[in-house]
């Protein structure tokens, strides 16, 4: 099961440097900076996953049975994938800003266009 995750991971993020890389349009360059972003998300997440693992929250019983914290999934990938959907949401935002201000100044989003424009 956590190979099919490790894989698609992998191929998310393959598939959106790919797209930064080959594309000339500056919308699809962002879609793949997205795509990358949600491969990586998902690659943190998978990372942290403990199979059979509950939250990590410790009552006073588990503590005086000494209950193994093996069986616990770390919170910290949890918890730094949703500090990157975030951060990732607006680094998109911000992105797509900038390609509409490209947009309305060069009237195109083909990069080879407003480098030929700049001299």
């Amino acid at each position: 099961m956590m190979t099919v995750n490790y894989l698609t991971a992998a191929v998310l993020i393959v598939l959106g440097l790919y797209c930064v890389i080959s594309q000339k349009h500056l919308i699809k360059i962002v879609l793949g900076l997205g795509i990358t972003d949600y491969g990586i998300n998902l690659l943190i997440v998978s990372i942290g996953f403990n199979l059979g693992g509950t939250a990590p929250i410790y009552t006073l019983s588990d503590l005086m049975n000494g209950v193994s914290p093996v069986y616990f999934v770390d919170p910290i990938p949890q918890a730094l994938t949703l500090t990157s959907i975030v951060i990732g949401a607006c680094v998109d935002a911000m992105a797509l800003a900038l390609v509409i201000m490209i947009h309305r100044k060069y009237k195109t989003v083909d990069a080879d266009e407003v480098r030929r424009l700049q001299g």
